[in-house]
């Protein structure tokens, strides 16, 4: 790095970007839809705060999985540690258990907001400083539950222009849980955990021991839903392992028969990334695009209350979703009146005042990105 750029005002840390006029713009209406869906719903906005003692955040629950991923400060008042969020679904998690205990069930709540990652996150994001808006719903332990924060999900992504999705699931404490019960050595267990996380064939042969035939089985069954769900029917499971299996074929039904024009596809032994779920999870793709658009789950809430949901990741909602029109922008020469103004915004326009008086009105329109101006109480286009 050259001493200029260590100087340049410009330069962020990696993981972070500055937001410019139109990607913030396009951001900020977005989210709005979002929520404006999930409210719909009867999801209520919760808005936790960026900073949290350490101990609260961090402590218990879905937020102890996230330890190494929050960056750390010391508040200066109290000399206790502080972390920065790296998700706002654990802070959800803690209101539901805490401040809103005594709330009906099921207790539906959104949010909208920032979070920061020590490291880059998962599916490949870059991305340190990431938006969150998402939706839990807190209670109800059922496929039906499961199915409706999908579904929402997919509503949501429709209302900005995603109307191709792919929701596809996963049950991370299948493999984990069929690997435990076989018995095998510490060394073998590892070793066959790591063979399933890189999708290893061989190596799921041979580590695998007496569940190898199955693990085999389950792999070569990821992708459509109906490839998958008939394999985990015939699988060969443990007892203590069947209920997995069953509620995932359960929620995946639901969920199927709730978004009919959504693509849903199943890998019942993926558990990459999803550090404090307990059930069924779903990632959110658009289809043709490799970028993650939200995930979610099962987990329990900070009392072990059931919970499940959804977060959508704007950042990269956005950067798939089809770019909507933008309002017309309109010069007022210097010395309109003030309702002129008022007028047009309420039309729809965006006004963009002159300051000092111009022999040329068009050309400062035009400087200013200006598709009209206004003169004599009428718009008139700038060539």
């Amino acid at each position: 790095m050259t001493r200029d750029q260590l100087l340049s005002p410009a330069l962020l840390p990696p993981g972070f970007i500055d937001l410019l006029p139109v990607d913030a713009q396009t951001e900020a209406e977005g989210t709005q839809a979002l929520l404006s869906v999930f409210a719909s719903h009867g999801y209520e906005r919760v808005a936790p705060p960026l900073l949290e003692f350490e101990d609260t955040l961090l402590g218990a629950g879905a937020g102890a999985a996230l330890t190494e991923q929050a960056f750390r400060l010391m508040d200066p008042d109290t000399r206790r540690m502080m972390a920065l969020r790296p998700d706002i679904t654990p802070q959800v998690a803690r209101i539901a258990a805490t401040r809103l205990h005594g709330a009906p069930r099921p207790l539906r709540l959104s949010y909208a907001g920032q979070a920061v990652l020590v490291g880059n996150g998962t599916a490949g994001q870059t991305e340190r400083q990431i938006g969150q808006a998402g939706i839990e719903l807190i209670g109800p332990d059922s496929a039906e539950a499961d199915a409706e924060v999908v579904a929402v999900a997919a509503e949501a992504l429709t209302r900005v222009g995603i109307t191709d999705i792919s929701f596809d699931l996963t049950m991370p404490p299948l493999a984990p849980a069929l690997i435990e019960q076989a018995g095998l050595s510490a060394a073998k267990a590892t070793a066959l955990m790591h063979a399933l996380d890189r999708k290893d064939t061989a190596a799921v042969a041979e580590h695998g021991g007496p569940i190898a035939e199955v693990l085999m089985r389950l792999l070569s069954a990821a992708g459509d839903a109906d490839q998958a769900l008939a394999a985990l029917k015939e699988a060969d499971l443990p007892a203590s392992v069947r209920p997995f299996s069953d509620r995932l074929m359960i929620s995946a039904t639901a969920i199927r028969a709730r978004v009919p024009n959504c693509q849903v596809t199943i890998d019942p032994v993926e558990f990459r990334g999803w550090k404090y779920h307990t059930g069924v999870c779903v990632s959110v793709y658009a289809l043709g695009s490799s970028e993650e658009l939200g995930r979610g789950g099962r987990y329990l809430c900070n009392d072990d209350e059931p919970a499940c949901g959804l977060t959508l990741r704007p950042n990269a909602v956005f950067r798939t979703a089809p770019r909507g029109p933008h309002p017309s922008r309109v010069y007022l020469p210097f010395g309109t009146a003030e309702s002129v103004g008022r007028a047009l915004r309420d039309k729809g326009y965006v006004t963009v005042a002159g300051l000092v008086s111009h022999a040329h009105e068009e050309d400062e329109a035009r400087r200013l990105a200006c598709s009209f101006l206004s003169r004599d109480g009428k718009i008139v286009p700038v060539t």
